[in-house]
């Protein structure tokens, strides 16, 4: 499959590593993805998103990101859902944080020094790049360039979706700006898919 990445996939793939090893994560996740992402500049993922207006907000993306870590990677529907039965989600993490600290939900970083350089990928990232694989196929392009792996972001349910989706970049939005359609054949398929 990485033998169809293009340049710009590659070193989004290759952002995403760095950002772990930037914050001592120890695995490479989806969030690391979309910020790989949002550091590329030129290509059509870069021109997606700043057509979208997140790389002007990309401190708002951030902040997103980070209440999400700080909820145990909930995303705002889960807190929506347990609101709905009575539970505080708000309320459940300031009591853990007061116990075991500030970010104690977010996980994901060990403290203690790795022996190799490796960080695996979460199978959630995994996931996208498998998915950007399809999105690709769908689209009828022999190559998996940087804006498949986007797609493959907004038609992922999870945390990464969601901060995008607030931030007006959802599936249809990005293949819009892509592509001028709203939906990819196959890749639109494969979003309902889950």
């Amino acid at each position: 499959m990485f033998e169809r990445f293009t340049k710009g996939a590659r070193a989004t793939v290759g952002g995403a590593v760095a950002h772990a090893e930037r914050t001592d994560a120890d695995t490479v996740s989806e969030e690391f993805l979309l910020l790989a992402l949002l550091d590329q500049e030129g290509g059509r993922a870069p021109f997606a998103l700043a057509a979208l207006g997140l790389t002007d907000r990309r401190e708002s993306v951030e902040a997103a990101l980070a209440d999400a870590r700080r909820r145990g990677g909930m995303t705002r529907a889960d807190a929506d859902a347990l609101a709905d039965i009575g539970i505080d989600l708000g309320a459940i993490v300031s009591r853990v944080e007061e116990t075991h600290g500030e970010g104690a939900l977010g996980g994901g970083r060990s403290g203690r020094r790795r022996r190799t350089g490796h960080r695996p990928f979460t199978p959630g990232a995994k996931k996208i790049l498998e998915r950007s694989l399809r999105i690709a196929v769908g689209r009828g392009d022999r190559f998996i360039g940087e804006e498949h792996l986007l797609l493959a972001l907004t038609a992922s349910p999870g945390v990464v979706a969601d901060v995008l989706a607030e931030h007006g970049a959802t599936y249809g939005t990005v293949s819009r700006a892509l592509y001028g359609d709203g939906d990819g054949g196959e890749a639109g398929q494969d979003r309902r898919a889950g």
